[in-house]
C-alpha cells in the first residue's frame, strides 16, 4: 500500500517544500509553512478528471496543429444589461472565459453578480453559493429584480457535487461565490487553503474551456488589498476585476486588473442603492462638488481612465506644521509623486512648503493614475497655501516635469470636449498639445496653452 506524501506549503505564495522551514524561500515570510498530506492518487492531476466527468467526455489527448490551419473566429459576446460591466469586460462576456471578481467584504460583489444574471435574457444560469443560504439569496433577488425563472440556485461547497449537478443542468453561465469556500475531497486541507483554491480553480478553468460556458468566481481579499490565495489564481483566470470603494459611501468602482479580451485601463462606476447598483454613465456628476461657492484649495482636472474622459476634483489643504515635523498625506494619489510635485513647486516657483503640512484628496474616493492631473495638484496646493480660490469654471490638464515644464498629455481633444460639455469656460492645456487641435473647430470654451508651471499659475492667480 502506498504511503501518503507529506509536503509543506507556504500559505502566502504557495511554495512547497519537502521539509518544514521557518522562512519561505520564495516570498521571505516567516512561519507560513503548513503541513499538507497528499493521498497517493493525487500524484496525477485530478482537476482534469473532475471536469471531464461534468462534460461527459473520456480522456482525450491533444495534438499539435499548424498555426496556419487554425481559423481565428470572433465569437459573439454575451451582452449584459449593465453598460459599465460590458465596457470593463471589453464588450461583454466572452464564452468559455473565466472571470475573477475580488473586493472587500460587504462591498457588493454578490449584489453585482446577482443583479447582472437576473437581468440576462434567454440564458440559463447556475448560481453556486458556499457562503449564504437559499433564503438570504432569495431575499436579495426579490430586492434586485423580478426575472428569476432562468436562474438556478445551488448552495454547495463540495466541487465533486457541483460537477455532478453541472452534468445534469448544463447551464449557459456559471457563478461561484466564492472560490475560498469550495473544496475537493482528495486534498486534505481546509477550504480556502492554497492547495484547495489551486485545485478548484484548475477544475473550473478546464470546465469553462471545454464546454464554452463562462464562469464567474468571487474571490476574497487580504488585509493588504490583494486577492486571497495563491498568485497562480490570478494567472489562471482570463479576467481579474477589482471592486473598490468604501462600503460606508454610496459609490463603487469596478476596475480591470487583467483582461485577455480587452483593455486593462477601463473603469466602471456604480451607485449603491436599496434596489441594487446603479451604473453611473456620467462620472463627473459625483466627482465634482455641486456648489456655486468658490473654495480655496480646489482645482478641477480633465482625466482619462481607459477611453473614458471625466472631470475630477483635486482638493488640497496646506497648514502650518503643528507638531514640528511636517506631514505629507495623499488619498487617491501616489504620495511619492506628491513629494516630487512639492519639490518642483519649491525649487522652480519659489514657494517654501518645507515647514507646512500638505494634505491631498482626490474627490469621489477613487484612485487616479493619469499624469495629466499633476497641474491641478500643484494648482490646488498653491491655492490653499495663499488661500485664494481658483475660478470654478476653469479646469486644466497637464503633466509636470522635474524642470517645471508642462509636458503634453494624450487625447487632449476628448478632454476639452468633456469640459465643454459640462459648462466650463476656460481650460489650461500644455503648449505642446496646441498643434493637435483642429484650427477650424469652434468651441465655447477658451483654451489657454501654457509651457511652464509659473505660466500656468500666473494664468490662474494673476
Amino acid at each position: 500500500m502506498a504511503k501518503n506524501k507529506t509536503v509543506f506549503v507556504c500559505q502566502e505564495c504557495g511554495q512547497d517544500s519537502p521539509k518544514w522551514v521557518g522562512k519561505c524561500p520564495a516570498c521571505g515570510r516567516w512561519n507560513t509553512m503548513k503541513e499538507l498530506h497528499l493521498a497517493p492518487e493525487t500524484t496525477t492531476p485530478r482537476a482534469k478528471t473532475l471536469a471531464d466527468g461534468a462534460l461527459g467526455v473520456s480522456d482525450r489527448s491533444s495534438r499539435p496543429v499548424p498555426l496556419s490551419q487554425i481559423e481565428a473566429t470572433h465569437e459573439a459576446r454575451i451582452l449584459t444589461a449593465d453598460p459599465e460591466l460590458n465596457r470593463v469586460l471589453g464588450g461583454g462576456i466572452v464564452p468559455g472565459s473565466m472571470v475573477l471578481i475580488g473586493g472587500e467584504p460587504g462591498i457588493g460583489k454578490s449584489t453585482l453578480l446577482l443583479q447582472t444574471i437576473l437581468q440576462l435574457q434567454n440564458i440559463s444560469v447556475l448560481y453556486v453559493s458556499g457562503e449564504e443560504s437559499e433564503q438570504q439569496i432569495k431575499l436579495r433577488a426579490d430586492r434586485l429584480g423580478t426575472n428569476q425563472e432562468h436562474v438556478l440556485l445551488l448552495c454547495e461547497t463540495q466541487l465533486e457535487k457541483l460537477f455532478a449537478q453541472l452534468k445534469d443542468v448544463r447551464p449557459q453561465l456559471l457563478v461561484v461565490d466564492s472560490i475560498q469556500t469550495m473544496s475537493v475531497e482528495h486534498v486534505e486541507s481546509s477550504p480556502g487553503s492554497i492547495s484547495q483554491i489551486r485545485e478548484c480553480a484548475a477544475a473550473l478553468l478546464k470546465y469553462a474551456k471545454e464546454s464554452g460556458v463562462p464562469v464567474f468566481i468571487v474571490g476574497h481579499i487580504t488585509k493588504e488589498g490583494s486577492i486571497a490565495g495563491p498568485k497562480v489564481l490570478e494567472h489562471t483566470v482570463d479576467t481579474v476585476l477589482q471592486f473598490e470603494g468604501d462600503r460606508h459611501f454610496i459609490y463603487r468602482i469596478l476596475r480591470s486588473i487583467k483582461n485577455r479580451f480587452g483593455s486593462t485601463s477601463e473603469l466602471g462606476i456604480y451607485e449603491m442603492r436599496q434596489n441594487g447598483l446603479r451604473p453611473v454613465a456620467n462620472a463627473s456628476e459625483f466627482l465634482l462638488t455641486q456648489t456655486k461657492e468658490e473654495l480655496s484649495g480646489v482645482a478641477v482636472s480633465a482625466a482619462i481612465e481607459g477611453v473614458r474622459p471625466f472631470l475630477i476634483e483635486t482638493q488640497a489643504l496646506v497648514s502650518t506644521a503643528a507638531y514640528g515635523t511636517p506631514q505629507r498625506s495623499a488619498t487617491g494619489f501616489d504620495i511619492r509623486r506628491l513629494n516630487m510635485l512639492l519639490a518642483v513647486l519649491e525649487k522652480r516657483v519659489g514657494f517654501k512648503l518645507a515647514q507646512k503640512d500638505v494634505f491631498l484628496n482626490i474627490a469621489g474616493g477613487i484612485r487616479v493614475t493619469d499624469p495629466a492631473i499633476d497641474l491641478s495638484v500643484i494648482a490646488s496646493v498653491l491655492s490653499s497655501n495663499v488661500d485664494t480660490p481658483i475660478d470654478r469654471l476653469t479646469c486644466m490638464a497637464g503633466e509636470v516635469g522635474l524642470s517645471g515644464e508642462i509636458r503634453p498629455v494624450s487625447r487632449i481633444a476628448q478632454r476639452i470636449a468633456e469640459a465643454e460639455k459640462l459648462g466650463f469656460q476656460r481650460m489650461l492645456i500644455p503648449e505642446a498639445n496646441k498643434g493637435n487641435l483642429e484650427a477650424s473647430a469652434t468651441r465655447s470654451i477658451e483654451v489657454v496653452p501654457v509651457a511652464r508651471v509659473e505660466h500656468a499659475l500666473r494664468e490662474l492667480f494673476g
